[in-house]
């Protein structure tokens, strides 16, 4: 699963990187340095049109289907189409390109609910901080790896469609190995113990009876920790994906960077995120472990770290002098890097609310947050008519800032984790009988031992 998100990062940032190239005068392979900022900001912000539309139906199909076929099939279908796009714009018809990224979008959108789906099943409570963040690590490690190799493919022969290729290319073979050794769950699988499969479906909190349940839909939009949590999931979304889109442009035209030193430069703050992801993790799961703090307390404090901390960062850059690239390039490599302390506040808050939906969940946060970051690259073209200009890109930080500071606020205030009534709600449809009903109350009480108490208050 950690290379799974990782090559289709690959898929997602390609775009990112290549918009640079493509828009120069290139010797000997196709520019379109006549795309302005506004058809620019739509080609970047296309795949999130279809990449939001999915979220949901993704989410549901891979409770009926399982998150093993879907997400393999949407990897494979979407590298394919990758691996399209230099053909799309042989005649610089930009609005073809931008087509084939809606559809690139919409098969990326099964990414996040069906490894939710998978993680909710597979990884017990105790160690869901550390191994779903190092799953999910492997988006700022795809990030990294894609904009370091970018710029020795694009002085390679193969120019900028090459990146195109290459990420296509890797992400399918990754959809076919796992389309063959992937498991839905525990007890699909051939390769562990009667005792370890025992121990992990005890210790997760997921049911097998709940694939068979309806979503309680109705409790779901009338609970208020879910709200925090679709806050708080907007604050992040929005502020990665402005960073992820706008910075290449920024350390091209902004900070006159040529393009290997903008492709290593725009890789390093992602190689800290992971880095750091790996660091914070082990420490939030431990805090909790010893009761130092409860899950609630702990996936605040995190998110607080992972939101607040880039909102300072990015108040800053507004205000410093562009002229000195060291400084701008720490204080965005800080920015992106600490993010990765959200990835153990609200991104596991999906499980810690509902196991048993943690799918459906993440479809409709993931659905909502990305919805806003259409207009984030899009904000980014309106206010910047000057790439140069740092007044103008200061604008952008200070949109960014206040958007972290407010999202987190709301996470702070009325977020919990612990988890809520409505994750059994399937007791009324899937047993009939007292033991059923026991047998939940068994596996909820070995999966969660104190923490559906210590984490209530908060």
């Amino acid at each position: 699963m950690f290379f799974g998100i990782c090559f289709s990062y690959f898929l997602r940032v390609n775009i990112s990187a290549a918009i640079v190239p493509m828009t120069q005068i290139n010797v000997g392979y196709a520019s379109y340095e006549y795309w302005d900022s506004r058809i620019k900001s739509l080609i970047l912000s296309s795949f999130f049109w279809g990449y939001v539309l999915a979220q949901l139906p993704a989410s549901m199909l891979a409770r009926r289907f399982g998150g093993k076929i879907i997400l393999g099939g949407a990897t494979a279908a979407s590298a394919v189409i990758t691996m399209f796009h230099p053909l799309a714009v042989v005649k610089g018809d930009w609005q073809l390109l931008c087509f084939l990224r809606v559809l690139v979008g919409l098969m990326q959108g099964a990414v996040y609910p069906c490894l939710h789906t998978l993680l909710a099943r597979w990884v017990p409570h105790s160690e869901r901080g550390f191994l779903c963040t190092f799953v999910y690590s492997g988006a700022q490690f795809g990030t990294a790896i894609l904009l370091v190799i970018s710029g020795s493919i694009f002085n390679s022969n193969m120019r900028w469609p090459g990146i195109f290729y290459i990420s296509g290319g890797i992400a399918l073979l990754w959809s076919l190995i796992f389309l063959v050794f992937g498991c839905d769950a525990p007890r699909n699988s051939n390769n562990i113990s009667k005792t370890e499969r025992n121990y992990i479906e005890a210790s997760t909190g997921a049911t097998e009876q709940s694939e068979d349940v309806d979503v309680p839909w109705r409790s779901i939009f009338t609970s208020v920790p879910f709200f925090a949590l679709i806050a708080a999931h907007c604050g992040f979304t929005w502020g990665f994906y402005t960073l992820l889109t706008e910075v290449p442009t920024y350390l091209n035209s902004a900070l006159n960077l040529d393009m290997k030193s903008n492709a290593l430069l725009s890789a390093l703050p992602y190689f800290v995120m992971w880095i750091l992801c790996l660091i914070l993790s082990p420490i939030a799961d431990l805090l909790i472990r010893h009761h130092i703090t409860s899950v609630t307390v702990s996936r605040k404090l995190f998110n607080s770290i992972g939101q607040w901390i880039p909102m300072i960062c990015l108040i800053a850059l507004g205000y410093i002098n562009q002229t000195a690239i060291t400084l701008p390039v720490v204080l965005l490599t800080v920015a992106i890097g600490f993010n990765a302390a959200s990835f153990c506040g609200y991104l596991v808050n999906h499980m810690d609310l509902s196991p048993n939906f943690a799918g459906p969940l993440m479809g409709i946060t993931n659905g909502i947050s990305n919805l806003l970051s259409i207009f984030a690259p899009l904000v980014a073209g309106v206010v910047i008519h000057n790439e140069e200009d740092p007044q103008e890109w200061r604008k952008v930080f200070l949109i960014t800032a206040t958007v972290y500071f407010l999202c987190n606020l709301l996470f702070v205030v009325f977020g919990k984790a612990s988890v809520q009534p409505w994750n059994y709600k399937l007791r009324n449809v899937a047993s009939t009988s007292t033991n059923s009903s026991s047998t939940l109350t068994s596996i909820s009480t070995i999966a969660y031992g104190n923490n559906l108490t210590s984490s209530t208050p908060g």
